[in-house]
């Protein structure tokens, strides 16, 4: 499915978190942690088979394309199993997991903008419709991370997070490590910054007024 876009979103409007469940006791994670980082093999696989989907999706959804989401995830990986002596359990294992994951996508992004890389994503999140519908889509969506590829990190991965990925505001200031007043901010200046690359782009500017477009 095309990502489903949040920029109808202003800095004075906060969308509700995404209800969770209770919190349970998180003993039994924090066991599996430590066992995990003391080389007990089936912890590791259990860590790994848990973690792996949501944050293969963290840098999908951030970075649109697959062309080296599984690189960084493998480098997400080796830093996860590095730090799982410092896991306390103070933070959910998946949100603790996330951090990391954002963290390794920022470090990308910031090697990309250094190089002055060029290029853009070669794929994209799949669209579903007609042919010509698709490509409009597509072409929509590839611009789209063209110009967040443009955008400092730090605001590239909180729009994704956000408008992407469709993340609550909390959740985005969990996963970057920052406020909710900067996770807005982040937010509000990469819509800016898009919306300013779309007055030159035509096609970006379509999309961006019509995301919707791609959803049906």
């Amino acid at each position: 499915m095309a990502p489903k876009l949040r920029l109808i979103a202003t800095a004075a409007a906060v969308p509700e978190a995404r209800s969770e469940p209770p919190s349970t006791d998180n003993t039994a994670t924090v066991e599996l942690a430590r066992r995990a980082s003391a080389g007990d093999r089936a912890a590791q696989r259990a860590l790994f088979r848990d973690l792996r989907r949501p944050m293969h999706a963290t840098l999908y959804r951030v970075l649109g394309s697959n062309r080296q989401v599984e690189d960084l995830l493998q480098e997400a990986f080796i830093e996860l199993f590095r730090s799982l002596p410092g896991y306390r359990g103070e933070a959910k294992l998946t949100t603790w997991a996330d951090r990391i994951t954002t963290r390794v996508a920022y470090r990308h992004l910031r090697r990309q903008r250094l190089m002055l890389a060029s290029d853009v994503p070669a794929s994209t999140p799949s669209v579903v419709g007609t042919p010509e519908h698709d490509l409009q889509a597509k072409e929509g969506v590839r611009r789209l991370y063209a110009a967040l590829n443009a955008l400092k990190p730090h605001y590239s991965i909180a729009f994704a997070l956000f408008s992407i990925d469709g993340r609550s505001l909390k959740e985005v200031a969990e996963a970057t490590g920052v406020s909710l007043i900067a996770a807005k901010s982040r937010i509000w200046r990469a819509r800016r910054l898009l919306e300013a690359a779309a007055r030159a782009d035509n096609v970006l500017a379509a999309y961006l007024s019509n995301p919707e477009a791609v959803n049906d």
